[in-house]
């Protein structure tokens, strides 16, 4: 399991118990965060394989975790679950995230230094074999710096224009899907 998406050994254990139930579900686990506080908080972030994810779909997300959670028990105190959708800012966990949101703007810091620096910004450029391809400008130039995959702590997505109007395209595609299907279920019936 990814560093990105489970950042602890806790993260990491319940992220092998809940996988495989998110999956079964036909969504993927985006990130995982157990977060401290008076009542700690199970943060779960998935969504479809293609993208996307339904308020009514994180409640039945919810629904299986809470049960297998129950059974297995990994976290000893009262927590809250939170599962939600990655979001439009979303974070870029995965080396497949990174070929998928090729052309936007992102934030990416390193765990260690890498020529003097952790924190790149720049436009995501794709993936080459384990790296992770970032145009950034540097010295005034623009260059393409590669970074390792595992070399990565942190990324996201800047929320831009660009990636605003993109989300609403999808939101709009899927919602035109959705009335076509309707209309389609619609037609049949009436011609029974």
């Amino acid at each position: 399991m990814n560093n990105l998406i489970a950042k602890t050994g806790m993260d990491a254990r319940v992220a092998e118990i809940i996988a495989p139930v998110i999956e079964d579900m036909g969504f993927e686990l985006v990130r995982i965060r157990l977060q401290g506080g008076n009542t700690p908080t199970l943060q779960i972030m998935a969504e479809r394989p293609e993208g996307g994810i339904e308020v009514d779909e994180c409640a039945e997300i919810s629904t299986a975790v809470s049960a297998v959670m129950d059974v297995e028990d990994p976290i000893s105190d009262a927590y809250t679950l939170e599962v939600s959708s990655p979001g439009i800012d979303r974070p870029l966990t995965r080396l497949k995230d990174f070929e998928t949101y090729e052309g936007y703007e992102a934030k990416l810091e390193t765990a260690e230094l890498i020529d003097g620096r952790k924190r790149f910004r720049g436009i995501l450029a794709g993936v080459e074999g384990s790296e992770v391809l970032v145009n950034i400008e540097q010295d005034g130039e623009d260059v393409t710096v590669g970074l390792q995959f595992d070399w990565l702590a942190e990324a996201k997505l800047i929320l831009t224009d660009e990636l605003i109007r993109e989300a609403l395209r999808a939101r709009k595609a899927v919602d035109e899907s959705k009335y076509d299907e309707i209309e389609t279920e619609s037609d049949a019936r009436e011609e029974e």
